[in-house]
């Protein structure tokens, strides 16, 4: 599974899959109650979607490891890192914010980004700038009215979780060129499950007995193993070969859409619902307007 004959366009709506993909976390964690430690979470679904990927594509991933040795696992490591860092301080700090405000804070990465791209000195065209202005502007008619003095260390750890997120994308667009895609997501997924597992230990020695066990959280754990980390991660190594960090940064951001549409149109029983109100709504257009003018190729951009 790799990018050859992918086109940018293609790239992109690869990239919407993933996002769908992801916006389902909001449904899964909703099924694992807030005593199942977030380190188990995160080590029990990577390793599992790891080891799937692994069996799957032994050869792939072997081949890799033979070819590349070192050089693979610096990457893999630090890609790895920063993953479970910015993933755990998304579950700490959704758990301060309602399913849309949780979705339009994830996604203030857009804002951050550009910011480290200027840092860095990478070019970034002006369709693009104009398509994350849209999205931010969408976040803050949001947040403004959502946010509360009570969620400000939610607000703290949404905000270093996009930071550490930001960093991720850019290092991943760097290494998906380098590597075999699906040697690269077996084993970002299996060093993951590796770190977490370490605070988990910690937290919770006696680890798998902490969880309280049903049909729910065993079918949760299942999906977000394959369609999140397995499939997902997969689909977006791939994507990144064609796309930029900043590209690829507004694209994600639709995760807000279709987390606001599960929150409308699922039961309570399942998720909090969401109550679509004027400026929910206005946010999500921006959104939608700012990877409308991302994703449709226009002819040649300028560069800033």
């Amino acid at each position: 599974m790799e990018a050859k004959g992918m086109n940018v366009f293609q790239a992109n709506i690869c990239l919407l899959c993933v996002t769908f993909c992801w916006s389902t976390e909001v449904i899964l964690f909703a099924c694992i109650p807030d005593t199942v430690s977030p380190f188990a979470t995160t080590c029990i679904t990577s390793l599992v979607g790891g080891i799937l990927l692994f069996l799957c594509f032994a050869r792939k991933v072997i081949e890799a490891i033979k070819k590349h040795g070192k050089r693979l696992f610096k990457y893999v490591l630090s890609l790895a890192a920063m993953n479970t860092v910015y993933n755990l301080l998304y579950i700490f700090g959704l758990r301060y914010f309602d399913v849309s405000t949780g979705a339009f804070m994830i996604s203030m990465t857009v804002v951050i980004l550009p910011v480290i791209l200027l840092t860095l000195r990478k070019k970034t065209s002006i369709k693009t700038w104009l398509s994350a202005g849209l999205v931010f502007a969408g976040i803050i008619i949001v947040l403004m009215r959502n946010a509360s003095i009570g969620q400000s260390w939610g607000l703290v750890f949404m905000i270093l979780g996009c930071l550490v997120r930001a960093f991720f994308i850019v290092l991943l667009n760097k290494t998906a060129s380098l590597f075999d895609s699906l040697a690269l997501s077996s084993l970002i997924s299996l060093s993951v499950g590796a770190i977490a597992f370490i605070p988990w230990l910690i937290s919770q020695p006696v680890l798998f007995a902490a969880i309280p066990w049903n049909k729910e959280i065993i079918a949760s754990i299942a999906i977000y193993s394959y369609f999140v980390v397995a499939l997902a991660q997969t689909l977006n190594i791939v994507a990144q070969k064609k796309s930029t960090p900043a590209n690829a940064t507004i694209i994600y951001s639709m995760e807000i859409v279709f987390s606001v549409i599960w929150g409308a149109i699922l039961p309570a029983s399942i998720i909090t619902p969401v109550k679509i109100t004027g400026l929910i709504l206005a946010g999500v257009i921006l959104v939608v307007l700012g990877n409308i003018i991302e994703i449709i190729p226009l002819g040649r951009t300028d560069e800033t």
